[in-house]
């Protein structure tokens, strides 16, 4: 399951980024989201896309350094899927 969420992350990060990453890139993860040029605004955007779309609560209160890859991203969300 974690690839089809990965590729769905990676789809929302080229959408939040306004294009400025692609897809690919997210997927690649030779670089960090924010290395790849991730905004502040983007990741609002992000996090919020992430909520409506998986139908999962994002907690902002701890570490977020660990999300700034999107296989890493993947399974948290993935975790808070299954969680359900």
């Amino acid at each position: 399951m974690s690839g089809g969420v990965e590729r769905r992350l990676a789809d929302l990060v080229a959408a939040v980024s306004d294009g400025e990453i692609s897809a690919e890139q997210a997927l690649a993860g030779d670089h960090s989201l924010s290395a790849l040029g991730l905004t502040s605004l983007a990741w609002i955007r992000l996090i919020d896309a992430i909520e409506d779309v998986f139908g999962v609560d994002v907690d902002l209160g701890g570490d977020l350094s660990a999300f700034d890859r999107v296989d890493a991203l993947a399974a948290h969300v993935s975790g808070l899927l299954d969680a359900r």
